[in-house]
């Protein structure tokens, strides 16, 4: 009888040792998956590297044209969602970057320097077009084929204008060339040079060095 107890004995310990060790183990199992979700991703996650390339368009009209000495403001919408190398969506499409164009050698350039995504938040971006050197001559007989459905610079819109005396292109810039009037006026011209922008296809940008997304 007292080998029957030393057994029962040892059998409730080994069950009490069990429960004691089953209970230090359960809440560590527990709190595994809410310490994984406090950091859900690493600052290197955030990430996009630079030669990232962000794909982008203009949507307010079909091309851009303006002189190849012109500096022109605009703001490009993300038409493509940007992911980092693990898939993750850093740059959501529909969002914005504003920059501006600039003379680039024989072309022009668009230079990003705000990224204002959908969520409405801002950071500086450094990113660039390629140098976009597509030119026309503006002549009586297609000055209408390049200008209908486009955003005209300023400076553009004002020599053009003087040209061919056509001033409905200002109904395109909302009265934007109007102030660069005064330094076009040089007399009549049957022809007039500007750059021309595919605002579908030219403006897909690189970055310049890498993006942290905070």
């Amino acid at each position: 009888m007292k080998i029957h107890r030393s057994n029962s004995n040892a059998g409730l310990a080994a069950v009490l040792a069990l429960g004691i060790s089953s209970a230090g183990v359960a809440p560590l199992v527990q709190t595994l998956p809410v310490q994984a979700q406090v950091f859900p991703r690493s600052s290197q996650g955030a990430t996009l590297s630079s030669g990232t390339v962000i794909p982008a368009a203009y949507r307010g009209a079909e091309r851009i044209v303006l002189k190849p000495d012109e500096t022109l403001p605009v703001t490009l919408t993300v038409i493509e969602d940007v992911r980092n190398s693990r898939g993750t969506t850093l740059i959501p499409q529909g969002s914005r970057i504003s920059g501006q164009f600039e003379p680039e050698g024989d072309g022009t350039q668009f230079i990003a320097n705000t990224l204002i995504l959908t969520n409405r938040d801002r950071q500086d971006i450094a990113a660039t077009s390629d140098v976009i050197t597509r030119t026309e001559e503006v002549r009586e007989g297609n000055k209408d084929r390049i200008w209908q459905g486009a955003l005209v610079g300023g400076a553009a819109a004002a020599v053009l204008s003087e040209a061919f005396g056509d001033v409905g292109v200002f109904k395109v810039l909302g009265g934007a060339g109007a102030g660069a009037l005064g330094g076009w006026l040089l007399g009549r011209k049957e022809s007039v040079e500007v750059v021309v922008v595919d605002a579908k296809q030219d403006l897909d940008l690189v970055l310049d060095s890498s993006l942290n997304l905070r």
